[in-house]
Formats: C-alpha cells, sequence, structure tokens
C-alpha cells in the first residue's frame, strides 16, 4: 500500500461510498475537510500528547538514552545542547531491517495508521529520517502479523524531510494490543543517515474513552464555526453575554471577543476587568478551545444558580478573546491536528510571530535607568510607546495592533495569554536585560507574579501530576512548573512585558499542553485538567486593594491618580471614575495618591487571605493655587479655609523672604569689613 496524504485521501473518500463515517465520529472528531475525520476513523494514541507513557514504547537498539524509544513522539522537540538526554527522535543503534519501534497500547485497540517524520535537532544532519517501512501488530509480543497489502507485506512511504508529518493509511483495520514500526530502507541506505523516527499512531482503544460530564461543543472550531458558537452562547445568555470585535486580521477576519458581565457593555465602578487572551500563534489551538468551552460553561452555570459562578459574573468584568491569529489558526485547521506539524500557522499571515510584536518598552526602561542620576525622577509605569513604533511603515501585525488599542481603551486588572506546545506558567520579564539567551529577570511584582503562576500551575491536573514526563527537552517539574520568562528564553516585545509596563494590567503566559493540536477527542479530558485553574486564576483579579480616588471637595473621581506602594517599585492609576485595583499578596502596606495639582495622601492598607479586596479609598485636597484658579474661573467667592491657607502662604513666603533679606545683608556686611 501507498502512503496516502490527507488531501489526496479527501478526494478518494467522495468517490468510495462505502467509506463514508458514522455519525458518532462526526461528534467525536474534528470536521475540518483536511483533518484526520477525512482519513481514519479513529484519533491519536497519544504518543504526541503524552497519553502514551514511556513505559509503554520499546525499541530493538537505540544509540543513547537521549535517542531512547521514549523520544520517538511526534513533533518532539530537541534541546539545544547537542548529544543530551533531550534528543528529537528514536534513533536505532544499528543500520539494518531489523531495527523497530513498538507501542503497547495497554489494550485491545483497533489500529488504523501512522504518522512518521524524521530527527528534529539544531545540531545533526536534517536527513536522519526513514523512506519506507513495514508495520506488525501482536497480542503478546511473541507472534506478530505484518500489515498486509492484499497477499503481500505492506510498504509504507516515510518521509523525505525530518520535519513534514507523513501519513500511512491501512487498508483494513487490525485489533491488536502491540504495534511495530520496522524501518526498510532510510536515507542513503544508511551510508550517512541513523533511522531515526518520531511518530504517532492512530486508533481505536476498546472500549471507548469516556468523555467530560459537562455538556460541551468538544470539536475544533474553525472561524464560522467560532463566530457561530459564540453567537450561540450570547442568544442563550443575553443578559450577560456581549460580543464585539476589537479589529481585523491581514485577511480581514475579524477579532471577536466574549464579553460575560451582569452589566455586558459598560465600566462599572469598583468592578475589575479580566481577560484572557487564546491563540496568539494560531496552531497552538488548545486555548481556543477552552475558552468556547469556558463561555459555555459560564453561562450554562450561571443559568442554573451556581453560586461561584454568580459571584463571578456579578463582580467582574471577563473578556475572552479565542483567536488572536485567525488568519495562522485557519492554515493550521485545514491540515488537521496531526498533519500541521509543529510550525504551520505559528505566525500571522505577513509571517509575523506576534508574541515579539509588541513595543519592546523593557530597552527604554533600562535605557533610563542607566541615564538617569537621580532615581526619583524615573517613572516606572505607564511607558510611552516609542514613536517608530507607532508609524505606518512599523513592522507591526494589524492583530497587535488591534490588541494593543483594545488594552488602552479598557482597564484590564489582570489577564493571561493562552499558549500550547509545554506544559508551564511564564510570569514577566519575558526579556533579559543584557540579552543574554536566558537569565532571571524578575520584576517589582515578583512574589506577586510567582503566586499568580502557583495559582495555575497547581491547580492543573497535569501540570501537578508529579509523575508526569517532561513534554520535549526541559523538565520544568523542577521548577513545580512555573519559571521567570526570561529564565526560560529571551523574548523581547512579549504582550506580557508590554502589558505590565504600558497598563495597569498584570499577565502571564500559560502553556497548557505538550501537543499544541491536540485531536478533538483529546478536547474532553483537556477541559477536565484546566477548568479548575482557568476559574481560580480569574479570581485573583479580586486579591489585593480596590478603591476610588476623589476630590475631596467635590467628590468627583479623579482619573490618572497615581497609586504608590512602599517598597515595590511599580506604580499603577486610577482610571476615569477615579477608581483603581492593586493586585498585591497578603500584607501590610504604606499606599500613596498622588497627582497634579493635589496635596499627596497616604493610608496604611491590610491585605487579608480572603478573596475579595481591602477597600483603600482616597480623598485629595486640591492644592491652594488649583483651588484659587479653578474658583476664580467660575467667579465664586473665596472660602474662608481657602482664604486662611492663601494668607498662612503669604506669611511663610514673607517669612523666607524676610531670612533670605537679611542673610544677604550679613554676607555683604562681613565683606565689607574684611575690605
Amino acid at each position: 500500500m501507498q502512503c496516502i496524504h490527507a488531501a489526496e485521501y479527501f478526494i478518494q473518500s467522495h468517490i468510495n461510498a462505502g467509506r463514508q463515517s458514522t455519525l458518532s465520529h462526526k461528534k467525536l472528531f474534528s470536521n475540518s475537510a483536511f483533518s484526520l475525520l477525512v482519513v481514519s476513523e479513529c484519533p491519536p494514541l497519544g504518543l504526541e500528547s503524552l497519553k502514551v507513557k514511556d513505559t509503554q514504547l520499546r525499541a530493538s537498539s537505540y544509540k543513547r538514552r537521549g535517542l531512547g524509544p521514549h523520544r520517538g513522539r511526534l513533533n518532539i522537540q530537541s534541546g539545544t545542547v547537542d548529544g543530551d538526554i533531550y534528543d528529537g527522535a528514536w534513533c536505532a543503534q544499528y543500520r539494518d531491517k531489523k531495527q523497530w519501534l513498538e507501542v503497547d497500547a495497554r489494550r485491545l485497540t483497533r489500529f488504523t495508521g501512522v504518522i512518521l517524520q524524521g530527527r528534529n535537532s539544531i545540531w545533526r544532519s536534517v536527513w536522519d529520517i526513514v523512506h519506507t517501512y513495514k508495520v506488525q501488530f501482536s497480542n503478546d509480543t511473541l507472534v506478530w502479523k505484518p500489515c498486509m497489502n492484499g497477499t503481500e507485506e505492506a510498504i509504507f512511504e516515510g518521509n523525505q524531510d525530518a520535519e513534514t508529518p507523513v501519513l500511512a493509511l491501512f487498508d483494513t483495520s487490525t485489533v491488536a494490543r502491540y504495534i511495530r514500526i520496522n524501518p526498510q530502507t532510510w536515507y542513503q541506505n544508511g551510508t550517512k543517515g541513523d533511522i531515526c523516527l518520531r511518530a504517532e499512531v492512530l486508533g481505536c482503544a476498546l472500549p471507548e474513552p469516556t468523555e467530560s460530564k459537562d455538556k460541551l461543543d468538544f470539536r475544533h472550531h474553525n472561524y464560522k464555526e467560532m463566530r457561530k458558537l459564540m453567537k450561540s452562547v450570547q442568544d442563550e445568555c443575553p443578559d450577560i453575554t456581549r460580543i464585539y470585535s476589537i479589529g481585523k486580521s491581514y485577511t480581514g477576519l475579524k477579532l471577536y471577543v466574549m464579553e460575560i458581565s451582569d452589566n455586558p457593555g459598560k465600566h462599572e465602578l469598583g468592578e475589575p476587568e479580566f481577560r484572557y487572551v487564546a491563540g496568539m500563534h494560531g496552531n497552538e489551538v488548545l486555548g481556543r478551545e477552552l475558552l468556547l468551552n469556558l463561555m459555555q460553561y459560564i453561562c450554562q452555570e450561571y443559568k442554573r444558580g451556581d453560586q461561584r459562578i454568580v459571584h463571578l459574573v456579578k463582580e467582574t468584568r471577563i473578556h475572552l478573546l479565542p483567536s488572536m491569529n485567525p488568519d495562522g489558526y485557519e492554515m493550521a485547521f485545514k491540515k488537521g491536528s496531526e498533519l500541521a506539524g509543529w510550525s504551520l500557522g505559528r505566525y500571522s499571515y505577513e509571517g509575523i510571530d506576534m508574541n515579539h510584536n509588541f513595543a519592546d518598552l523593557n530597552s527604554v526602561m533600562w535605557t533610563a535607568i542607566e541615564l538617569e542620576t537621580d532615581q526619583s525622577k524615573l517613572i516606572n509605569h505607564y511607558f510611552p510607546i516609542p514613536e517608530q513604533y507607532t508609524t505606518e511603515e512599523a513592522f507591526v501585525a494589524s492583530e497587535t495592533r488591534a490588541v494593543i488599542s483594545w488594552m488602552q481603551n479598557i482597564p484590564f486588572v489582570l489577564g493571561a495569554n493562552l499558549h500550547g506546545g509545554e506544559l508551564v506558567v511564564t510570569y514577566p520579564y519575558d526579556m533579559t536585560r543584557d540579552w543574554a539567551p536566558r537569565e532571571h529577570t524578575p520584576t517589582a511584582d515578583e512574589s506577586f507574579f510567582r503566586w499568580l503562576a502557583v495559582v495555575y500551575a497547581s491547580t492543573n491536573q497535569v501540570m501537578s501530576n508529579h509523575d508526569r514526563r517532561p513534554c520535549h527537552n526541559k523538565d520544568f517539574l523542577r521548577y513545580n512548573n512555573i519559571i521567570n520568562g526570561a529564565d526560560w528564553h529571551n523574548v523581547p516585545g512579549s504582550m506580557n512585558d508590554f502589558s505590565y509596563l504600558h497598563t495597569n494590567c498584570f499577565e502571564v503566559t500559560v502553556e497548557l499542553s505538550c501537543d499544541k493540536f491536540p485531536h478533538a477527542s483529546e478536547l474532553p479530558i483537556e477541559w477536565e485538567n484546566n477548568r479548575e485553574s482557568l476559574l481560580t486564576y480569574m479570581e485573583q483579579v479580586h486579591r489585593g486593594i480596590k478603591g476610588v480616588v476623589r476630590d475631596k471637595d467635590t467628590g468627583a473621581g479623579i482619573a490618572d491618580a497615581v497609586i504608590k506602594v512602599d517598597d515595590i517599585d511599580h506604580h499603577i492609576r486610577s482610571v476615569a471614575d477615579g477608581d483603581y485595583w492593586r493586585l498585591l499578596n497578603p500584607g501590610e502596606y504604606r499606599v500613596t495618591a498622588t497627582t497634579d495639582g493635589y496635596f499627596p495622601s497616604s493610608r496604611t492598607c491590610q491585605v487579608m487571605y480572603d478573596h475579595y479586596p481591602t477597600i483603600c479609598d482616597f480623598r485629595l485636597t486640591k492644592m491652594p493655587k488649583e483651588r484659587l484658579k479653578e474658583l476664580l474661573m467660575k467667579g465664586g467667592k473665596l472660602p474662608k479655609d481657602l482664604q486662611l491657607r492663601l494668607r498662612q502662604l503669604r506669611m511663610r513666603k514673607l517669612r523666607v523672604t524676610t531670612k533670605a533679606i537679611n542673610r544677604r545683608r550679613a554676607a555683604a556686611a562681613k565683606r565689607a569689613k574684611r575690605v
């Protein structure tokens, strides 16, 4: 049998009426024309997603531990150190036709196909690939039955390059417990390249796995289907939801946001704004589906009267952007969950990595620190965007510009950026100060960012599993599944750093799964893994202090008042109505509110361990000159307290002037005496 690519099989499936999928499979799997629904009735066993454990993989031989059978997983990425334990494939020790990679499904499974890649490495030749291979099946590992093509043993086509996933379907599915991939030819028949491969196996375990108890739409949604699902949620819960667009992608697809609040469309005094953003990298799709699940779940549970959800909706204004890069997603979606590879759809249509596309305000900050000798003159928040970044000629994606405008228009307090391909939560800064490849680079709010990261990681069912294996080439279990972004790898122009330095919003990145594009059959499990994490993280927007900064005389809210916390060198500002939110860990803090034309006001605020913020309001008194100017403009009469204050200021000024005159006279007299 020859290897059948997804697009070719799609055409053949319309000709062959006997290959129609059942309705149950249509519900379970993705409905993309070029996804695995088309090419196989069975999902991946889970070599890529780590559902298949290391102990389920064996091999005839391997060159060393870092090239062992446990590394023979589709899309696994090698480490940066050549020869370490994190290499990018299984590689046989010998170059002959007796080598094999074996997968133990642990129960009877109907095997339907195999997907193959070559070795991933930044040091080795790209020719460590398998050109052709055979497949065998067994129930006991003693007796093996070959996969047949009619009366002959089937030979399948493998790879011509190391990265492109190549799918082979079996003419007839076979029920067994074990499956072996047996390479037959490889690059130049072994004179150069090694026998190396990464694989995924397609198979239906008997019986089928159970689904989530939540009745949600567990499948991959393309752009039209995503929009349709969001509309259905709005129709079901019109009183607490609103759909709006923040802009368009390069190809004109709207960036839709679902707002969930008891008063949608309006910022309410004292109510914090929260956001989740997914799909910045279009091929990292789990975040997109989780946010679609989340909006369905909140709607359903709110209608049921779940008090946790009711409280969250009434006390928080929630914004969910499921697809920041819809153009990239559409590219990956057309290929399907296993055939998109590691990078297809990652970038915008213009080829921009949006995770490096925000204005680099870190360099602006660090340059100012180096040049300014008077530390009191340094700003530490609301850094302006460099002018060259805002020009039309700047290489900034339209999607990035839309998100920046969104950040500036809504006073977000807390957010998270959902990615995929690893299992870890990273927090700012993402950029190293001296452009080192990696270096711990903390913000002034290091302790609270660590808290935020721990909140998500410790409630995530996979991250908190101490028996899990690393995804690719770094063991984040050693760090409790959280890490400072710059200590992982240097990312200039990240969304997290921009958010912290340009707005009031604190933000982390959540790497949700080892598999960037999990098969649709994995989505119910992934929802169970992340549901509690998504909810608990949102609830952290109510931790710390909040209040309103008002004019003492008029009671009006004061916008852009600076809120300073002693010993934390990062300020935030009040918003249009004078309300503010300052995220803080439990403790006692000295807090000061300042703004032009007013006397500063300070108070001590105690943050408790409760799941609600401490109220710290401020009433600022106008400086006499400002009050005088305001009254004179209105033609009003000066109140007695202001008259008294102005008299005191005049007397103080007169005393200062008199003392200065006397000092000058005394100095002149001394000089005259010496002469």
